[in-house]
């Protein structure tokens, strides 16, 4: 979208005649979401620009293509066709991964819908006539689609759709005997536990899924969903805890693509550490793995690598602010998690929900702490 046209007009006219928010409109001019085609047309409308907007939107949208090779409709019709060569095969799976890479900063809805469409035409060739090589392939990367399009789901709230793919995913994921795929379903099981206030649950979860898929990038992630139900239990030996999976991790090989949601590197250890040592009301090292966490996602450009890890520092940094007794920064730092980036959205929830409690607690009767109550319940 033009933002130089966008910027012509004010922000509060268009944002009613367009009917979008100032804040999402803001948002999207400065590439925290993109433009949806509703949108655009509606602030073409909007300010009069005869199609200049959607003409400009529809361009961005092939040269987007031009730049993903894997979404071409060549290899959909070499999958349509039943072409499961061993390097049609790698090419699907090179896809499956680019998606899962794309997991923390694409739109929600679009990232679900593509995993979807994936879903379908790997569906398809799993009932046609191949062989069990290729049947197994064909299983695993119906697996990850499933684990990345629950995931999604269950950001965007859908918990019962988020819960049915997940056991899906299971599913294949014992039909495909790749136990890694099996512990994230477990995995996923724990999260959503933890951010549905069942603690207990999420740690029986974590467990079982640790059981299941030893010394592998999701093992370490179940530790570390074991060590956030534990530290919110109050429950002793987080340390020691914490280490175990540091310690696991650094025995892993570092990931090809660390930007894979289905994978851990040391960065995104500092991010799970930063929230058990917030529990526990440890300021210093919560605030120093959150500014870590944020100073390795900003890209060169001032671009957030990882917009939801962003938001989550924000808020943890909030905790710290309001903790040290600066209540006007922890609400805005509360602020900006709540309304930057892409959004787990049941996830910041809990986050957001903690640090209302504590704030409450820790001030009473301030009105910004009601300024910050209303946008978590309008959130």
């Amino acid at each position: 979208m033009s933002t130089a046209t966008i910027a012509r007009g004010r922000w509060g006219d268009l944002a009613r005649a367009a009917h979008y928010s100032r804040g999402h409109l803001s948002n999207v001019e400065n590439g925290r979401k993109a433009p949806t085609e509703e949108l655009v047309r509606a602030c073409d409308r909007a300010l009069r620009a005869k199609g200049e907007l959607i003409g400009a939107f529809e361009v961005e949208a092939v040269a987007r293509l031009h730049m993903t090779p894997w979404e071409t409709a060549e290899l959909v019709h070499r999958l349509q066709a039943s072409d499961t060569t061993s390097r049609t095969l790698e090419t699907l799976h090179a896809t499956i991964e680019e998606l899962c890479c794309q997991y923390s900063r694409r739109d929600a809805l679009e990232l679900r819908r593509e995993a979807h469409g994936w879903l379908r035409h790997v569906a398809d060739l799993l009932h046609r006539p191949i062989g069990l090589k290729a049947h197994q392939e064909l299983l695993m990367a119906a697996g990850w689609l499933a684990l990345l399009a629950g995931c999604v789901e269950y950001d965007l709230g859908l918990r019962s759709a988020a819960e049915a793919t997940r056991t899906s995913a299971v599913q294949l994921g014992l039909e495909a005997e790749h136990h890694e795929i099996v512990g994230w379903g477990h995995e996923m099981t724990a999260w959503f536990a933890l951010t549905q206030g069942r603690f207990r649950q999420a740690v029986d979860a974590a467990q079982r899924g640790q059981a299941v898929a030893r010394s592998s990038s999701v093992h370490v992630q179940l530790i570390a969903q074991e060590a956030k139900a534990k530290a919110r239990l109050h429950e002793p030996g987080l340390e020691d805890l914490l280490e175990s999976g540091r310690a696991m991790l650094e025995r892993l090989p570092y990931p090809d693509r660390p930007d894979n949601h289905f994978k851990v590197d040391p960065a995104k250890w500092d991010y799970y550490s930063m929230d058990v040592h917030r529990i526990g009301g440890d300021n210093d090292r919560a605030r120093a793995h959150a500014q870590t966490v944020i100073r390795d996602n900003i890209a060169p450009d001032g671009s957030e690598l990882s917009p939801m890890r962003i938001s989550d520092c924000r808020l943890t940094l909030g905790f710290v602010a309001g903790r040290e007794g600066d209540l006007e920064q922890a609400v805005g730092l509360g602020l900006d998690g709540l309304s930057d980036g892409r959004q787990s959205r049941v996830h910041l929830l809990m986050v957001a929900g903690e640090l209302d409690q504590e704030l409450r607690s820790r001030y009473p009767g301030e009105g910004i702490v009601q300024d910050f109550e209303e946008a978590l319940r309008v959130f």
